[in-house]
């Protein structure tokens, strides 16, 4: 049986954690370092003797330089903790919980976010839409983008953009599975230079609509960078893109808060909240999908379950590029 062959190859590679996932029509295998200083840190394929062959040959990099620091906490590990994934490590966790204790509903924000995004994903897919790009994508979470736009549109091309080592690392192994999906290098800062990316020219059509996403990743742009990654974002995207944003907020938002999460990240990533009305203006130019912009949980609609008590804020928000500017969207 394939559980006990994967049993036998996770034996005799113990630095890995190897298991076999089963999705529509096919079955892969995925093998995942315990450590970051494995490489290749990740492999997936459909062919456990391939498997073999690659962790044969797979280096350990433990000698040299290892970009990925392992003994300092990383925002999008502690992002996959409070998402309760399982990429993160003791230093992570250790982190993240600190957070939590102070404020518990953070987890919760962090899940609601995450479920905005697939809602917002599969309302783009349903108008249309059938090219993304998901800027500041961190680790790969299931549902991801591709998988959530091809319960709409099977052949939707996703391009995730990210600058952590860490989530690249297991993106290239997980998400870029075929040609119409790809994962590039690339600093959100400098939209020009990702926009003309060969990785990404290579899967997204720039005169075609567009699903241009930018979840819980602009709260970490300096505000003046922020605001000019948007600006050049929303001028590339062809008429009849979609601008999709969420981005804590300062409006609402406990103000020891962010000073909490700002000691828990460290020197890896600043964190700058905005006004809700600063946020507002990212989608100047643009005719927003009701209902506007407003607290993560209720986007579309406010009968999703509401927090009793949160002492911490989310804003989301998506909007239409119109060739004739319209004051709504349904």
């Amino acid at each position: 049986m394939a559980s006990d062959s994967v049993k036998e190859v996770q034996a005799r590679f113990p630095a890995y954690q190897i298991w076999q996932e089963g999705t529509p029509g096919r079955i892969r295998y995925v093998a995942r370092g315990r450590s970051l200083r494995l490489s290749p840190h990740a492999i997936v394929t459909a062919d456990l003797d391939e498997l073999q062959d690659r962790l044969l040959s797979a280096g350990d990099c433990s000698e040299g330089a290892d970009p990925v620091a392992a003994d300092q906490p990383n925002v999008a590990r502690m992002y996959s903790f409070w998402l309760r994934g399982k990429d993160h490590l003791a230093v992570d966790r250790s982190a993240a919980s600190k957070v939590l204790e102070l404020y518990p509903e953070v987890a919760d924000i962090a899940c609601a976010n995450r479920a905005f995004l697939a809602r917002a994903v599969h309302h783009l897919a349903d108008r249309g839409i059938t090219q993304f790009i998901d800027l500041g994508s961190g680790l790969p979470a299931s549902p991801n983008v591709h998988e959530t736009a091809r319960l709409v549109t099977p052949d939707a091309r996703v391009v995730y953009v990210d600058w952590d080592p860490v989530v690249l690392a297991h993106a290239r192994a997980l998400l870029a599975t075929d040609d119409k999906v790809a994962v590039v290098a690339s600093d959100i800062r400098d939209p020009q230079g990702l926009l003309a990316d060969p990785a990404l020219t290579s899967v997204i059509d720039s005169t075609a609509p567009t699903g241009v996403l930018l979840a819980s990743v602009l709260h970490f742009l300096a505000p003046a960078e922020a605001d000019a990654s948007v600006a050049a974002f929303r001028e590339w995207m062809p008429p009849g893109s979609y601008l999709v944003i969420s981005v804590g907020t300062t409006t609402g938002t406990d103000p020891d808060l962010i000073c909490a999460l700002q000691d828990a990240y460290g020197d890896s990533a600043s964190v700058h909240g905005r006004a809700a009305d600063e946020i507002a203006a990212w989608f100047d130019g643009l005719t927003l999908v009701r209902p506007g912009l407003v607290d993560v949980w209720a986007w579309p609609t406010v009968t999703l379950h509401r927090p009793i008590s949160s002492r911490a804020r989310i804003l989301a928000g998506a909007a239409r590029k119109q060739a004739n500017r319209l004051a709504w969207e349904l």
